[in-house]
């Protein structure tokens, strides 16, 4: 059970990491400007699993992996979205980060509690004692995230035979 943040349609990577921090590399020196430009103070509120939730085309803007790892890096456990932009929704994969569309976000209000079952593929509301679908996401994707990509390419090519 995690606390539900809630934001708009087209959150672009510089709301959720603004440009001038792209120097930096370590997650949890990213974390502590997520969201800063445009939710002063969302840092110090949000909790070790707490779960974004948002509209259509979440991520969109540029490719940078920053944006993904400045969210996990502050303890987010998943975002759920409509849609995600297409870059972002790999880089979160391949950092980790479950990336979870759900039609029914309009649904969730900021601060409801709820919990994300991937393996059941079901969201649920505890707040509102209701429960929706989301996408499923196939087996090789879900194998990335656990593993990460780079460990995940090794595996790959070590039971190919080849060599790394």
């Amino acid at each position: 059970m995690a606390k539900a943040w809630k934001f708009g349609d087209d959150i672009d990577t510089d709301a959720i990491i603004p440009g001038r921090y792209l120097v930096l590399n370590e997650p949890k020196e990213l974390a502590e400007h997520l969201f800063e430009g445009v939710r002063p103070g969302f840092r110090e509120k949000v909790k070790n699993g707490d779960i974004i939730v948002a509209g259509v085309n979440f991520g969109c803007g540029s490719s940078r992996e920053h944006a993904p790892l400045a969210v996990k890096g502050a303890g987010i456990s998943c975002v759920v979205a409509k849609s995600f932009a297409r870059i972002f929704f790999r880089n979160a994969v391949n950092l980790g980060l479950p990336p979870v569309e759900c039609e029914h976000v309009d649904e969730i209000d900021e601060g409801d509690q709820i919990e994300v079952k991937m393996s059941d593929g079901v969201l649920r509301d505890i707040t509102k004692d209701r429960v929706y679908a989301i996408k499923p996401m196939p087996p090789f994707l879900r194998e990335i995230m656990r593993e990460g990509l780079v460990e995940y390419t090794k595996k790959r090519i070590k039971d190919s035979g080849r060599k790394v």
